[in-house]
């Protein structure tokens, strides 16, 4: 992969990391037409890297406040239960802890198979129609405004990340709609879709880099940290955006272009 290649992908990725459309999906197609040739998900790790990055700039405020409530109460044993009731960040903070365990499961235990399945267009044009699917199904997701997660909502938005480490299953689709399903409005369920991702994406980016030094990959590094740059350019551009939509109530609009990528995809690409 060189640098042009490497800033299409990384553009690509970063507007599409956020908005419901897969990000890992629209790489693997893209790498194919492209003809990218490559070994491992480094370069995947790092672009969503760029896009947690944009998410902490996004919501620096809200991500502090969590990380200082979580840290001063959680070794107050005692006071646990008052806590989670009286403290929303601190609730937050557990429940999105609680909502990466399905992810990080899976993506240990399934690691190798999940890396075959990255290689695979036609797979991945097949999972961009179902997240279609999944898009279209907000349609009849009955919101309350005052309606928060609880952990019963927060594990089933996990749950929906899980499966969203196939790519064409897009990540920010299937976790907001899984909110939305829940009957927790657009606005809360992005909100919460952007802090969740940032534990899963920091544990892959921290075994990855782990196995850069083990592999003596130093060579790739200057080209992974221009892919995160881009990425993170873009992808801040991309949550600006799709906050908008999903507060004008067109979040499944974007199933159609799912749809039309996916069958496009499934017809041509070998």
């Amino acid at each position: 992969m060189n640098y042009l290649e490497s800033l299409i992908l990384s553009i690509l990725q970063g507007l599409t990391e956020f908005l419901p459309i897969s990000s890992s999906g629209h790489l693997v197609l893209a790498q194919h037409l492209l003809g990218v040739k490559k070994s491992g998900i480094e370069f995947e790790v790092f672009v969503h890297f760029g896009t947690m990055l944009s998410v902490l700039a996004i919501f620096w405020k809200d991500i502090s406040a969590i990380l200082k409530s979580f840290f001063t109460k959680i070794f107050k044993v005692s006071e646990l239960g008052t806590n989670l009731k009286a403290d929303e960040n601190f609730k937050l903070a557990v429940l999105i802890i609680w909502a990466s365990i399905p992810a990080g499961v899976t993506g240990i235990l399934f690691e190798d198979k999940i890396e075959t399945v990255f290689q695979s267009p036609k797979l991945t044009s097949i999972f961009l129609m179902v997240t279609g699917l999944i898009l279209i199904s907000t349609r009849f997701a009955k919101n309350n405004p005052e309606k928060d997660f609880n952990f019963v909502s927060s594990f089933l938005v996990g749950v929906a990340q899980a499966f969203a480490i196939l790519p064409g299953i897009s990540r920010s689709g299937s976790t907001i709609s899984a909110g939305m399903l829940a009957g927790i409005n657009g606005v809360k369920s992005a909100r919460f879709s952007f802090l969740l991702s940032l534990p899963a994406i920091l544990g892959a980016t921290i075994l990855k880099t782990k196995e850069i030094f083990e592999f003596s990959l130093f060579d790739k590094v200057p080209l992974l940290l221009f892919s995160a740059l881009i990425s993170f350019i873009t992808g801040y551009i991309a949550i600006k955006f799709l906050l908008k939509v999903i507060s004008r109530g067109n979040f499944s609009l974007f199933a159609y272009y799912c749809l039309t990528i996916g069958l496009i995809g499934l017809i041509f690409l070998k």
